[in-house]
């Protein structure tokens, strides 16, 4: 393996205008990376003086590690901002937070996790990138409780046998062979004919694997075709990949990975329609939930606007403060079970929001009108010392007990402040 697919992908997650802050704190800490030619949001690194992983970006949910053939699907599915999009097997959240990018904070994405084991992986994932408009639930894949033709888009990445992925995990091939595939080809056809009940009229679904078995690829794209009665929807190679022809006929049109060609793992992206009237899904009038949504006031604390909120209600269940994408109150039953992002804590002293939400922090020069002190540093070594408790020179900060923390202008988070005036310390808690 070269050097260059030694080395990682990621995504940038922030508002757009964002981005330029973003990539100048990498740069700050040495790390050098290229833009992808398929989508504005991908990087592809060229130098990683230290893991990825242990950055500031990273720490603070700027940026997101994904292989970049990972990315392919959202990028294949390119649901439209405002859209609704359900992501049928989601954890551990790579391409459910890439369509939660794509379709903006008016759209929709719910992120279905059959395994719960993995679901606390997939809701850590989107809080940390504070992707407040996405939901998650966990349900079997193939037995979703929901309408008949009520997603605009659905994303289907189901389990594999990930032969794709042999350059990481080489044991993978003695894993999976024989008779151990068929349990696996069969679950995903079960998902594909849920994905086709799912899906409106016009509607489109991305099917996608991280393998080269052929069974689990064309092979499941002429069932599809054939007996579910899909359309195929061929898709053009996006600039950046070398793609291998498929291996059986009448599969034109799907995207097959050349890992060696493309410094990436092997793929596979397959795109349907669902055949009728190319007509928007219908939603119902906005009917919250049983829970009673707090009211702005209740919302507003020192270096929070509640009006960056996406549209939606926050309420509390037990202790936790959850946001409640208006999509998903209109879209979802009220027999379903599923769960907003969570945002704040409660407790008899009130409703705290969680400090790591840079969403909702206000510009640095609007941060005394919100109660809070701004610390705006200019140094890596300042921000990584913030967040170890060491002691940093404060201008006067009056009766405020937060301290909204930026770099260079870029929101990171909230703090709580510790002693007054000059050489007030600030120190990193999550409440």
């Amino acid at each position: 393996m070269s050097h260059l697919q030694a080395l990682r992908s990621f995504r940038i997650v922030c508002p757009a205008g964002q981005i330029p802050l973003v990539e100048a704190l990498l740069e700050a800490q040495g790390y050098r990376f290229i833009p992808e030619p398929f989508s504005p949001w991908s990087r592809r690194l060229v130098e990683e003086p230290r893991p990825l992983g242990g950055s500031l970006a990273a720490f603070f949910g700027l940026i997101y590690i994904q292989d970049r053939s990972s990315m392919l699907p959202p990028v294949a599915l390119a649901p439209p901002p405002g859209s609704a999009v359900l992501d049928m097997c989601a954890s551990p959240g790579s391409k459910t937070g890439f369509l939660a990018q794509l379709v903006g904070e008016t759209g929709f994405v719910l992120g279905n996790e059959p395994n719960r084991s993995r679901l606390a992986t997939l809701r850590q994932n989107l809080f940390t990138l504070n992707l407040l408009h996405a939901a998650t639930c966990s349900y079997p894949g193939e037995s979703l409780p929901l309408p008949e033709g009520t997603w605009d888009c659905i994303q289907l990445d189901p389990p594999c046998s990930g032969w794709g992925t042999v350059e990481r995990n080489p044991q993978v091939l003695k894993l999976w062979q024989g008779d151990k595939i068929r349990p696996l080809i069969a679950l995903q056809r079960l998902l594909l004919a849920e994905a086709r009940r799912l899906l409106r009229p016009g509607g489109r679904v991305v099917y996608s694997t991280c393998t080269t078995n052929v069974d689990e690829n064309e092979a499941q794209v002429r069932y599809a075709i054939d007996e579910l009665g899909f359309e195929p929807v061929p898709l053009e190679p996006p600039p950046g990949f070398v793609f291998a022809a498929p291996e059986l006929p009448g599969c034109e049109g799907v995207l097959r990975v050349d890992p060696q060609g493309s410094a990436a793992q092997g793929f596979f992206v397959a795109a349907f329609r669902r055949p009728g009237a190319d007509m928007p899904a219908a939603s119902s009038p906005f009917t919250p939930l049983k829970a009673t949504p707090l009211h702005a006031a209740e919302l507003a604390m020192p270096g929070v606007l509640p009006a960056l909120l996406p549209e939606g209600q926050v309420s509390i269940f037990g202790d936790t403060a959850h946001f409640l994408p208006r999509q998903a109150l209109e879209r979802l039953p009220e027999s379903f079970r599923w769960q907003g992002c969570a945002v704040g804590k409660a407790s008899k002293a009130g409703l705290r929001l969680l400090p790591r939400l840079r969403c909702l922090m206000p510009r640095p020069e609007d941060a005394r009108q919100s109660g809070a002190v701004a610390l705006d540093v200019d140094s890596v070594e300042d921000v990584a010392g913030v967040l170890t408790g060491r002691s940093i020179p404060l201008a006067e900060t009056g009766d405020a007990s937060e301290v909204c923390l930026y770099w260079r202008g870029l929101p990171l988070c909230r703090l709580r402040l510790k002693g007054k005036g000059a050489g007030a310390r600030a120190l990193w808690s999550e409440r």
